[in-house]
């Protein structure tokens, strides 16, 4: 039996089938604001079982990025409603991505323009944040050096959090999903690389799982765990993520206690996709031996590997993310065997209007 198009019982939502729609920035939002363009483009895709949304940054000190819909203002949220109207109007389901980038950004980009916040004051090497430069134009530039946390700040942070989370409901979205993968604020203190703190919130295992642990708990009692899910990168690389000593240890440290937790989901990033090292194998399977709830995986999958994880049994569902881009059908296109377009990655990101963003067409099968 296929499995992918299957219907998947998520925490008492019933997604039409396992292909989640990842999330990906589009740095579309003027003023940081979901508008028409952002409902368009999110209902287009409502064919996929769950769609988890762009990052929306918690607050500004979250932000990193220039044209990001945000997620901590009345208005923001007022803006989210269309988008949540508009997929559950198409018959899907969707997650709002609550994100803090920690210290990957720019002073340009913090209120007052000050430094961006982290587990540390060690500057992200090799890193950009989309910013202003120094002529006043958006563009890439190199991350600024943050200030680490006070230790009674971390509250705040988690705060911020469970703020965005409310609001996420308010706005109908289905549940939420923490950011903590691809080097952002919450991997800033797991990594014990660049967590260089000697509070509670670093050195141990225990310690650099604190912040995240403390604030997932803080979200599931706020929403409830049914609506919380967790994305995470183990053994990722990016932003100045570096290897550390007990690094396996860590990950699974997360995966039993996420497990206790009851989520709605964890989701894996695996930044194979991205040109740099993937999940070892090996550990994936032992990862999922330590969490039984349910497993998303993202890095790469099209129907066939995708259907051969969800028969090997690991993972409950299969996260895509580019082919929607350019494909706004793609769960029709996969079901019938239809070719895939390309998408046209000058358009990625930025202030492009509807190109590459809601005029990607849907395939017509008897087209002459």
């Amino acid at each position: 039996m296929t499995l992918i198009f299957e219907p998947y019982d998520l925490a008492g939502i019933t997604l039409s089938n396992r292909i989640v729609m990842a999330p990906m920035t589009r740095a579309r939002a003027f003023n940081d604001t979901p508008d028409d363009q952002t409902a368009l483009y999110y209902a287009q895709r409502a064919g996929a079982g769950l769609i988890v949304s762009e990052g929306a940054p918690i607050s500004r000190e979250g932000q990193g990025y220039l044209f990001n819909p945000s997620l901590y203002s009345r208005e923001q949220a007022e803006g989210w409603k269309k988008v949540t109207a508009a997929v559950h109007e198409k018959g899907g389901k969707i997650f709002a991505q609550l994100w803090h980038v920690g210290r990957v950004s720019h002073v340009s980009l913090q209120p007052d323009g000050g430094a961006p916040v982290s587990s540390t004051s060690a500057r992200a090497e090799n890193s950009n944040a989309y910013a202003y430069g120094d002529d006043g134009k958006p563009q890439n530039v190199p991350t600024s050096t943050p200030r680490a946390l006070e230790t009674d700040e971390i509250a705040r942070v988690t705060r911020d959090f469970v703020a965005a989370a409310r609001l996420a409901i308010e706005a109908g979205f289905d549940g939420v999903e923490l950011h903590g993968a691809n080097g952002y604020i919450f991997e800033q203190f797991i990594n014990g690389a660049v967590n260089d703190r000697t509070d509670r919130y670093g050195g141990s295992i225990a310690n650099r799982l604190r912040f995240l642990l403390e604030t997932v708990d803080a979200v599931c009692d706020a929403i409830g765990g049914n609506r919380v899910g967790v994305r995470i990168s183990p053994f990722g690389r990016l932003n100045d993520m570096r290897p550390f000593a007990d690094e396996a240890e860590t990950w699974l440290a997360v995966a039993r206690e996420l497990d206790a937790r009851q989520l709605a989901y964890v989701h894996l990033s695996d930044q194979i996709t991205m040109g740099l090292e993937g999940i070892p194998a090996d550990f994936a399977e032992t990862f999922c031996g330590l969490y039984h709830g349910t497993l998303i995986a993202a890095g790469g999958f099209d129907r066939d590997t995708g259907e051969e994880a969800l028969q090997m049994g690991h993972l409950s569902l299969i996260g895509m993310g580019r082919p929607f881009i350019s494909n706004p059908d793609l769960i029709d296109r996969l079901k019938n065997g239809w070719p895939l377009a390309e998408p046209d990655r000058e358009t990625f990101y930025g202030q492009w209007g509807a190109r590459g963003y809601t005029d990607y067409p849907i395939y017509e099968p008897n087209r002459d």
